[in-house]
């Protein structure tokens, strides 16, 4: 039986080890992701990030400490933890020769879903996708297919998803379609847990926020609780210049299916 922590909370972390040999990647870390929010694991590359995700997931077994996603314990209990996830790794998934919706109706009848092709129809509106639905995935941009991989992990409706570098590779266009996505999955009660690098990402998405440092967990808090952490600096008032993903963002503008207009 898990502890009340662990009851209380989407995922519960304790003591987490892993080592690879000499090599020591995570070094007991704990946290605490609370039901329907989106918790950032922040950490450079090598910090760790993936080996959580994947020690959370059922993936790899962890050397020490304790774990419970959606109240199962994931190592007594990966059954139950697997049916209640998703996880979708830093790459898109998706099966370039067939269409955006023959990879949604693929996924739902490998999970038994009831009405696959109305659950692929559903997701494809929901994402934006339904003019491109017929066409072959490996027509799509970048941020289409995290797009389609991201509606692909939802079938089934998992309470919790692990999202592993979600924007790695992608235009500044395509990362704010991602991040729009991730906002609504949260808004809808869904539990997601990102890693990233990219500190914007982090400070955009994110409801709390642990940075991960060879192996521990440094810092964790919110975006509030973490610029306590430094004193505030004195400046004089300048005026504000728009950033380059501004000026990006107004100079390209995007069409309907997320892509750059008049590509």
């Amino acid at each position: 039986m898990p502890e009340p922590a662990a009851r209380q909370q989407a995922i519960h972390v304790r003591n987490i080890e892993k080592s690879y040999k000499d090599l020591h990647v995570l070094r007991g870390v704990e946290f605490d992701v609370s039901p329907g929010s989106i918790f950032a694991l922040l950490g450079s590359n090598g910090a760790g990030k993936t080996t959580l995700v994947r020690i959370l997931s059922t993936l790899l077994e962890a050397d020490a400490g304790t774990a419970f996603v959606n109240g199962f314990d994931v190592r007594t209990d990966p059954l139950r933890v697997r049916e209640s996830i998703s996880l979708t790794g830093q790459f898109a998934a998706v099966d370039e020769i067939l269409s955006g919706r023959e990879n949604l109706i693929m996924v739902a009848r490998l999970r038994h879903v009831r009405q696959p092709s109305h659950v692929a129809d559903e997701l494809l509106e929901r994402f934006n996708l339904t003019d491109a639905g017929s066409r072959r995935v490996s027509t799509y941009s970048g941020g289409m297919r995290r797009r389609l991989d991201i509606a692909m992990s939802l079938i089934g409706q998992p309470k919790v998803i692990f999202l592993d570098e979600p924007s790695t590779g992608l235009d500044p266009e395509a990362r704010l379609d991602v991040w729009n996505v991730v906002s609504e999955l949260a808004s809808q009660g869904t539990t997601v847990l990102l890693t990233t690098q990219y500190l914007d990402e982090a400070e955009h998405l994110a409801d709390r926020i642990a940075i991960l440092h060879r192996g521990r967990i440094i810092a964790n808090g919110t975006l509030a609780e973490l610029k306590e952490l430094l004193p505030p600096a004195t400046v004089e008032y300048v005026k504000k210049q728009p950033s380059l993903e501004e000026i990006f963002l107004a100079l390209v503008g995007k069409d309907t299916n997320g892509e750059m207009s008049g590509a």
